[in-house]
């Protein structure tokens, strides 16, 4: 079996070890024991929740068996989890970020700048033993607007099923929900880089890919969501952060590189933790095309 032993590494982002020990005060997550982010949806704004436009999930879509990584303890061992197989290049990846005055404009086909996995999953792959996503990899009108500089609105707004941002390698995020109302993270089976398709050939994530962390050039930006607010890499002044330093939306306010700038905004930060990147938008977002 294909399992993804280098997770914790690529997810901290920082050149750390691994060590079940305090750093500033806040315990490193074990990634052997993460806690299961199922059920954990919510129709209000919750810290370590999705505050989801959907209540009404449906069981049976996705992964159909559990792996051995899912713990009777309510966790799941990251390390173990199975992958898909295979290296696929996209030669005709596209992505164009510009600023234009007030506004971001993200321009692509969705297709990311990194390999995937071979989908639909084969029968020949051992992650089929677990989730059969029969779904092929498509090109995808991707096309943005976002705030150059967002602000928070009045008050904060759910996340649906589809898009909710995307990341720096062009493919698009997803919350970190299954249609189960599972965590899609523990469940689904992605590919090495964390992704896979939906129905309509969109490739996504449901956290931030170790691949694009892998791309970052120093700043700690892997993706904007849909209100524009940046989504960064879970390390902040060398520190891990967690759910504990978060507020309801998975963000807070921070010093960071903007617009090459360092300015004092809001912005969200990807963690080991669920929700892994956003539990709801601080802003007002945007739809995206797809």
């Amino acid at each position: 079996m294909n399992v993804r032993q280098d997770v914790a590494l690529a997810l901290l982002f920082v050149a750390v070890s691994i060590v079940f020990s305090t750093v500033m005060g806040s315990m490193l997550l074990n990634p052997t024991k993460l806690p299961l982010g199922d059920g954990k949806f919510s129709s209000s704004p919750k810290v370590g929740f999705v505050f989801s436009c959907n209540t009404r999930f449906q069981s049976g879509i996705g992964a159909f068996k559990d792996g051995v990584w899912i713990k009777s303890d309510g966790t799941f061992d990251a390390t173990a989890k199975a992958v898909v197989d295979g290296n696929v290049i996209w030669k005709n990846h596209r992505l164009r970020i510009t600023l234009e005055k007030d506004s971001r404009k993200i321009i692509g086909n969705n297709l990311p700048n990194h390999a995937t996995g071979i989908f639909p999953i084969s029968a020949n792959d051992d992650a089929f033993a677990y989730d059969r996503n029969p779904n092929r990899i498509n090109e995808q009108i991707l096309g943005l607007t976002l705030p150059a500089v967002p602000k928070n609105a009045a008050r904060a707004s759910c996340l649906g099923m589809g898009p909710i941002g995307v990341l720096l390698s062009g493919s698009w995020l997803f919350n970190a929900l299954d249609e189960g109302g599972r965590d899609a993270v523990a469940h689904e089976i992605q590919d090495a880089c964390d992704g896979h398709p939906e129905q309509r050939g969109a490739y996504h994530y449901h956290n931030v890919s170790s691949c694009v962390l892998k791309q970052t050039n120093g700043s700690g930006l892997v993706g904007y969501a849909l209100d524009g607010f940046g989504i960064f890499a879970a390390s902040e002044n060398g520190k891990l952060l967690t759910n504990a330093d978060l507020d309801e939306c998975h963000g807070h306010s921070g010093e960071i590189l903007w617009n090459g700038k360092k300015v004092l905004m809001y912005h969200y930060h990807a963690t080991l933790e669920f929700p892994y990147t956003i539990g709801c938008f601080k802003g007002t977002p945007v739809v995206g095309r797809r």
